[in-house]
């Protein structure tokens, strides 16, 4: 089961990978989650009730500026995780590890880990949604 922040995390890195503000496509986010349609549409009923995304049957989903904001702010979070566990842990399957234990890290701890790691400026644009890793995890 994912979680509404992982929705907003997966539909901020989808909508990065366009070129303008194109709704994503519902088989897109399910796709990316491992979800059925349907599920990610009874998500995005939820997420738009809290005014986190405006969604468009046929059309697909975008989101606020506030879901925009928090979708960002989890994407940081995952790459923190993925380059803990990776860089300084030695974890080998990190991002199934990064991917369970994320949305339960405390922001605080969050950012506390990210100067272990040496956060790059430009996080979260590092992230390659194709390989769903940051650039600087590439094997």
């Amino acid at each position: 089961m994912s979680s509404p922040d992982q929705y907003l995390k997966v539909i901020y890195a989808l909508e990065q990978s366009y070129e303008d503000d194109a709704f994503v496509a519902t088989g897109a986010v399910a796709d990316a989650l491992d979800v059925h349609p349907s599920s990610a549409t009874e998500m995005f009923a939820k997420l738009e009730s809290r005014e986190l995304v405006r969604y468009e049957k046929y059309k697909g989903v975008t989101l606020t500026e506030s879901g925009r904001d928090r979708g960002r702010a989890r994407l940081e979070d995952a790459c923190v995780v993925q380059r803990f566990l990776r860089d300084v842990l030695g974890v080998e399957e990190y991002r199934e590890a990064a991917q369970t234990i994320e949305s339960v890290l405390d922001p605080e701890v969050v950012d506390r880990l990210s100067i272990l790691i040496d956060r790059p400026s430009e996080c979260p644009r590092c992230f390659d949604e194709e390989a769903n890793q940051c650039r600087r995890l590439r094997d």
